[in-house]
């Protein structure tokens, strides 16, 4: 028996009664457990996709990144504390310096951890002073006290500080780093007007309650209790299951010793299937990836003769998943109208890899070739990131010799993420219009398709015509 299964190509959303604008549609979605995102899209674990300046540049716009494992498990962590690091509302534990310390230790440390400020404290922790760049910008005696040097009058918040009287205190008080203490006069906490300018400048930013920028990071069933622990120091948010075949057993046992062993949620995946999707459910997944051959670099559904076209595996997988976890659809997606689809299949948010390759901030160098601007884009199943170190994820033992399920290519260059995802969010919100959903949960009820053939599918793209000007959301290569 045979089951007629379609990809985004083979169908369209029907378009009904609209009472709303595009701009007007909410796109805010759900990632997983306690985790809320202002745009339904992360970037794919891929070692040409996602390291921490792509993980920046999509959190600032509300979505998130995911940092591949092609990566020592330190430097993989080191990349995720950067992410955390980039934005605070209160930064929790400032560097400080204590009242002992000469102007050249501090000149020091302020190289080390890249401050142009700290606290100083005295042998009980309590907060005297405060050094800045500024204090030492006239100081060539290294020698010297911090004492002698720092600033003692201190502009500084007690308890519970809010935006409003932080905001007033650095107007008022032109200062760049305001302490916050607690009766007794102890540091726990430092704001600084660096980071009360990036909220302003990014206010759908994907924060933590903290404040910080929400970032993820891929493991395996094989080295989850060596990545793991190093993952929670660097306050990730969320870990991916990163492998190719999720609807396995040691996929499920590694997933269970997981979360028995770390509070951190867990994405699993990847599967095609209500079979799979149900039992990474039960066994504790807090949101499921699907997708299995759908990616522009993979080769799997014709090295191994398996897959699920994606409109459908998405369709059955959030069938099983409705009510009990969020849904991501890993691949396919080329257009903006894709992402639209997806959701309207019941996935609560995409995974993007090709389409984010080409971006400034994605791993890789510029390649000029035949006179246009390309970047580096490969599979992680591809000959090269397998023998970096991902064989694992194709289930390839380290002395075996690697079967790829992926190729290494190129992709026209697209500049900056901000722009480009404000085109790919549009394009969602504009969908959103035509059928008159005004938030991500009402287009996953629409569920209202059509299926084209393949004389459709040309007529919906651009045709008859020789394209003169590109636009920045629309090409055929």
């Amino acid at each position: 028996m045979f089951n007629e299964a379609y990809s985004y190509d083979d169908v369209l959303i029907l378009p009904g009664y609209s009472e709303i604008l595009p701009r007007d549609c909410d796109v805010k979605t759900t990632l997983c457990k306690g985790i809320k995102l202002n745009v339904p899209v992360i970037s794919s674990a891929m070692d040409t996709v996602t390291e921490d300046k792509l993980a920046i540049a999509i959190a600032l716009e509300g979505g998130a990144g995911v940092i591949h494992r092609n990566l020592l498990p330190d430097e993989q962590a080191r990349q995720v504390g950067n992410v955390k690091r980039y934005l605070n509302w209160v930064i929790e534990n400032p560097v400080t310096i204590g009242e002992e310390a000469k102007i050249g230790d501090i000149k020091a440390m302020m190289d080390r951890y890249d401050v142009s400020g700290m606290p100083v404290l005295d042998k009980g922790k309590r907060l005297i002073g405060i050094i800045t760049s500024r204090d030492l910008r006239f100081c060539s005696d290294d020698t010297l006290s911090v004492v002698d040097v720092m600033t003692r009058k201190i502009v500084k918040e007690e308890g519970t500080p809010t935006t409003e009287s932080a905001r007033r205190k650095f107007d008022e008080n032109r200062i760049e780093k305001l302490p916050v203490v607690d009766s007794e006069n102890r540091l726990t906490g430092l704001i600084t007007v660096k980071d009360m300018e990036k909220h302003a400048q990014h206010p759908y930013a994907a924060t933590d309650n903290t404040g910080r920028l929400i970032v993820g990071a891929a493991i395996s069933p094989q080295d989850y209790m060596i990545r793991g622990p190093l993952l929670k120091n660097a306050h990730v948010d969320f870990v991916v299951f990163d492998t190719a075949h999720g609807n396995t057993k040691n996929v499920m046992d590694a997933l269970k010793g997981f979360k028995k062993e770390f509070n951190i949620p867990v994405i699993a995946g990847n599967v095609a299937s209500k079979d799979g999707a149900r039992r990474l459910i039960d066994n504790g997944a807090d949101a499921i990836k699907v997708g299995i051959g759908p990616g522009s670099i993979c080769t799997t559904r014709v090295v191994a003769g398996v897959g699920v076209p994606q409109f459908t595996a998405v369709w059955e997988c959030a069938e099983e998943a409705a009510g009990k976890v969020p849904v991501i659809a890993d691949g396919g997606i080329k257009f903006s109208g894709d992402i639209t689809k997806a959701i309207g299949a019941g996935a609560d948010l995409v995974m993007i890899g090709n389409l984010f390759a080409g971006l400034k901030e994605s791993p890789g160098n510029e390649i000029i070739y035949d006179g246009r601007i390309y970047k580096e884009y490969r599979g992680m199943g591809s000959l090269g990131a397998l023998k970096k170190g991902g064989g694992d994820r194709y289930q390839i033992a380290k002395d075996e010799e690697p079967t790829p399920e992926g190729i290494e290519g190129r992709v026209p260059y697209k500049g900056e993420l901000r722009s480009f995802l404000h085109q790919l969010v549009s394009g969602l919100k504009k969908g959103m219009g035509y059928c008159g959903c005004k938030d991500i949960s009402e287009l996953k009820r629409y569920r209202k398709f059509v299926k084209i053939s393949a004389a459709g599918l040309r007529e919906s793209h651009a045709h008859d015509v020789q394209i003169t000007q590109e636009a920045p959301n629309y090409s055929r290569m």
